[in-house]
């Protein structure tokens, strides 16, 4: 859950008064890359402070919260598990049912201006896996799986509020890479999972440790929110032909290796009543010096990575519209297949290549409130939706290797969501994916892959004091 975009704030350093003087000034001018990029922001969060005024706390909560979100889906599908055959995925006829994600958070105030955010998450009934990397066994992998599943600490942080303009988190947060990610409750998305133009080329939910600067300037037609970051960069180990980066989140071992920080941006804009539009930038100089071992890739040069998107929303009274796009870059992409496809059997990899060096996304749905749209009285809430996802993980790939084009997916989902609850919702809908094409309309070049399903999802807060 997005549990903190609070907004009071002062003394960050207990009530001490600070200045940039000249000698913060000769710190940044002797120190360069990330050792320079921190000193500026150290800076920076000084200048601010100190025209700061103290505001009040406005999270609607006075000491502890206690909350939780969660989904059940059902899906009934035509299509085989295999979608990579001559003609694409075999028509089958089978169905699954599982609980995608169980999250607890839980916020606590240490005092109105030094918060705990807290987010635990259980994704498809839990996990007991366990992989190692065994130093003492040259440098094996080492797995004990109990059950499937997966069970993340999504979110561990504590935020010093200080002025609007200008506050501060440090621990394991959610990165605001896409409109999913940043608000990736499934109360703020139509039909019964995530949108895959959101979740097919970077991870979803995306979260990382480091530190963030956030705040909100401006007014009016001109107010602004902001999110800096500075987090544990991907991993080169996880990028694979299907998902490009989305498997790159490190997270397999005790710790996430930091030797080539993810630098993160978001800005949104909030200028107009019910509008809400932003763009976000992530930048990972070297994800390959964050690999398992140092050396898989230290005789290639350097794997950057650049993912830029833009999402916006509209909602008002009587119907609600988002749109998004994610666009990508990966350079040096022959170290990552010449290296990819030879990790060892038992790493925690796919090892499927080759990785593109761009990838492409973009999505758009809209609904509408059926009751208060025709005037229906007695009405419930019913929101009649469509989306539409174009996804290519493949869009580039450099020589000599080539695109596989069922990578390419156009997909269609018609439905309804159904809320008998303002934070309760019930969803049904019917999906198509067109494989092979980047055409809105009409078929693709393989067998289409069709769903129906049906999923009832909650969140709230269960307990405040």
């Amino acid at each position: 859950m997005n549990l903190s975009k609070i907004r009071v704030f002062r003394d960050f350093f207990g009530g001490c008064n600070f200045a940039v003087s000249k000698n913060i000034k000769e710190m940044i001018l002797k120190n360069t890359g990330n050792t320079r990029i921190l000193f500026i922001l150290a800076a920076l969060m000084l200048a601010i402070y100190a025209s700061g005024q103290e505001l009040a706390d406005t999270a609607g909560y006075g000491r502890f919260r206690f909350g939780s979100y969660g989904e059940i889906v059902a899906s009934f599908k035509d299509y085989g598990i295999n979608r990579f055959q001559k003609e694409g995925s075999t028509k089958d006829h089978r169905n699954t049912i599982a609980i995608p994600r169980f999250t607890l958070g839980f916020d606590y105030k240490f005092t109105p201006k030094w918060i705990l955010g807290a987010e635990i998450e259980f994704e498809a009934g839990g996990t007991g896996t366990a992989v190692e990397l065994e130093g003492n066994e040259n440098g094996e992998y080492e797995t004990e799986i109990e059950k499937g599943g997966e069970v993340a600490l999504e979110q561990l942080h504590i935020t010093r509020l200080i002025v609007p303009g200008l506050n501060v988190r440090a621990g394991h947060m959610v990165i605001p890479v896409g409109l999913t990610n940043a608000h990736h409750e499934p109360i703020n998305f139509f039909g019964t999972t995530r949108p895959e133009s959101q979740t097919v080329m970077i991870p979803s939910t995306w979260h990382e440790t480091g530190i963030e600067l956030f705040g909100t300037f401006g007014r009016g037609h001109a107010l602004f929110d902001y999110q800096l970051m500075v987090v544990a960069g991907l991993n080169a180990n996880g990028f694979d032909r299907d998902t490009w980066v989305a498997s790159g989140k490190q997270g397999f071992f005790e710790n996430d290796n930091f030797t080539s920080p993810g630098y993160v941006a978001r800005l949104d804009w909030r200028g107009v009543k019910g509008l809400r539009t932003g763009v976000s930038f992530y930048y990972c100089r070297d994800t390959g010096s964050n690999s398992d071992k140092s050396e898989t890739y230290a005789s290639f040069g350097r794997i950057p990575l650049q993912i830029v998107t833009w999402d916006a929303q509209y909602r008002n009274s009587y119907l609600t519209a988002r749109a998004d796009l994610t666009y990508g870059h990966l350079g040096n992409t022959a170290a990552v297949n010449q290296r990819n496809g030879r990790l060892p059997g038992a790493s925690p990899y796919s090892r499927l290549t080759p990785v593109a060096k761009n990838a492409l996304s973009y999505g758009a749905e809209i609904g509408f409130d059926l009751g208060r749209t025709f005037s229906i009285t007695g009405c419930p809430m019913l929101m009649p939706f469509c989306r539409y996802d174009y996804s290519n993980p493949q869009k580039s790939v450099a020589k000599p290797y080539a695109a596989d084009n069922r990578l390419e997916v156009s997909k269609w989902t018609v439905g309804a969501d159904w809320f008998p609850l303002p934070n309760l919702v019930v969803k049904a809908d019917w999906s198509t994916r067109q494989v092979g094409t980047s055409k809105v309309f009409g078929k693709g070049s393989y067998n289409s892959e069709n769903e129906f399903s049906l999923g009832i999802a909650y969140i709230g807060w269960f307990f405040r004091k």
